[in-house]
């Protein structure tokens, strides 16, 4: 028996990459496999459907049941198409993993308008129209496996505002989600992936990266039933190690009767309150000091 027997599993930005890797391992552990790609090239022209067929080949090679959809995530009739792609085909959906994603890489004062819309389009809207289509069906069944992909961009970017925009929405996406769902036993969670791939390999990371195939396994668990009690999480894929991020929670306060005055915020605020400190500011503080050292060798 296979770990996903009997499930029928969508998957977005299947084509390629982290996606392909994900519909690939699914079909191995059992699933039926719904492979959706718009098969655009980096700058989102020539779509083509080729890309999702050659992955449903890959898996029917092999003995698995799949079958291509070719829509755009970023269309609400996209996101009901790949739903009903499963329906059609399988009769059911169990579980969907939203990977397609694009990057339009730029500094904020320089981000056009359409920079802006199309990777929050691909990434929040694409993960809401598929998330929306297939919660319907599974509040109905009573269970199911909604599956987001952020990144650890969503905490900040520096040259790339809408990207990490689009993945911090999705982490408040997937968290409403489980919020709303659970009580029909349908569970949310976020992948973070750190994983080379066309997208990653545009952006220079100074650290080391798993391959797509590292992120699979802990996506099929997650659409599994040994993770029915498991929702509203955020976990980090790279190569061989799994993290789970914290729930955002308050950490202080200070508090008076009555209301505030600037004179009596400046007075307290440093003791009571304070800042917590931005994590990639002192990346990019050592990056500097690196770079300076760098120069004076």
């Amino acid at each position: 028996m296979g770990y996903l027997d009997g499930k029928v599993i969508a998957v977005t930005g299947a084509g390629r990459g982290i996606g392909r890797a994900v519909a690939l391992d699914a079909a191995r552990h059992g699933a039926r496999v719904v492979v959706n790609d718009l098969g655009v090239a980096m700058d989102g022209s020539e779509p083509s459907s080729e890309v999702a067929d050659a992955v449903v080949a890959e898996i029917t090679a092999t003995g698995g049941e799949a079958v291509a959809n070719p829509a755009s995530v970023a269309e609400m009739e996209g996101g009901a198409s790949i739903v009903g792609s499963a329906l059609d085909a399988f009769g059911r959906i169990d579980g969907v993993v939203c990977v397609a994603g694009i990057l339009r890489e730029r500094m904020l004062f320089n981000m056009s308008e359409e920079e802006w819309d199309g990777v929050i389009q691909t990434h929040l809207k694409g993960t809401f129209t598929v998330f929306r289509a297939a919660s319907a069906v599974m509040r109905k069944q009573r269970s199911g496996s909604l599956v987001g992909f952020t990144s650890g961009a969503f905490t900040a970017s520096v040259a790339q505002a809408n990207y990490s925009a689009a993945k911090g929405g999705i982490v408040s996406l997937t968290r409403s989600a489980a919020a709303g769902l659970h009580k029909y036993g349908v569970t949310a969670n976020c992948i973070a992936p750190v994983a080379k791939s066309r997208m990653s390999g545009q952006v220079p990371f100074g650290f080391e990266m798993g391959e797509p195939e590292d992120v699979a396994p802990m996506v099929t668990w997650l659409l599994g039933d040994d993770a029915r009690g498991v929702t509203g999480q955020i976990y980090t894929v790279n190569g061989g190690r799994i993290a789970v991020w914290n729930q955002p929670a308050e950490v202080r306060e200070m508090s008076r009767d009555g209301r505030w005055s600037v004179e009596e915020i400046g007075r307290r605020f440093e003791k009571e309150l304070g800042q917590e400190r931005m994590p990639i500011l002192d990346r990019l503080a050592e990056m500097a000091r690196a770079a300076a050292a760098q120069k004076t060798e």
